[in-house]
């Protein structure tokens, strides 16, 4: 986990509307923003679906190009993007889509990762295994992305508490937290095991 520190400023640099649909045939639209002044200058995207209010719901979002586009059963990725567009569809809110393959680490290193677990490792210690953080992401252009949208106070929509204590030290106040559903398969289980064992996600395992 990494220690944030306060974000300097950013700006929009485009918004265009997109309209979405996903394979099992549910479509919406949503404003497509990119950004100038990012920290990390990477490439990040923020969906923004209809009117997101005073204090919208908000999902940061890392890129799983396994989960989200090739439909992979190991996480829990795809399914959880899938059900953010859908709640923030009906009630607005903004969706970060933070170019942060593996937590960080790169697609390259989670396949090798992949490797590892299945050898037995969880997916922290396949991580540290190879030399690498079990979690590299850091928020700050998360924050810069919601205050250059003249978003300072959200309701959050994750299971993982380190984000929401990274936007809190980052400046942006969290109301309060909504848990996503959870999507458990034969291959991600113990995968969504790690998370609530090893970094206290509320997630609601049975057994």
């Amino acid at each position: 986990m990494t220690t944030p520190t306060a974000s300097a400023s950013a700006n929009i640099r485009t918004r265009v509307r997109i309209p979405l649909r996903f394979s099992d045939g549910f479509s919406t639209v949503a404003d497509a923003v990119t950004f100038h002044g990012l920290a990390d200058q990477a490439e990040h995207v923020a969906m923004v679906f209809g009117d997101p209010g005073p204090t919208p719901l908000v999902r940061m979002h890392s890129e799983c190009l396994t989960g989200d586009v090739f439909g992979s059963a190991r996480c829990d990725c795809g399914p959880q993007l899938r059900e953010a567009v859908e709640r923030m569809s009906v009630a607005g809110g903004v969706l970060l889509y933070l170019r942060q393959e593996g937590r960080g680490i790169g697609l390259y290193n989670k396949l090798d990762a992949y490797a590892l677990q299945d050898h037995g490792l969880d997916t922290y210690e396949a991580n540290s295994a190879l030399g690498l953080p079990e979690d590299g992401r850091d928020y700050t252009a998360a924050a810069q992305m919601l205050r250059a949208l003249n978003i300072d106070t959200i309701d959050l929509l994750s299971n993982n508490p380190d984000k929401g204590h990274q936007l809190s030290n980052l400046g942006i106040t969290v109301r309060g937290h909504v848990p996503t559903g959870v999507f458990t398969t034969p291959t991600n289980l113990s995968y969504l095991r790690a998370k609530v064992e090893h970094t206290g996600h509320t997630i609601a395992l049975a057994g």
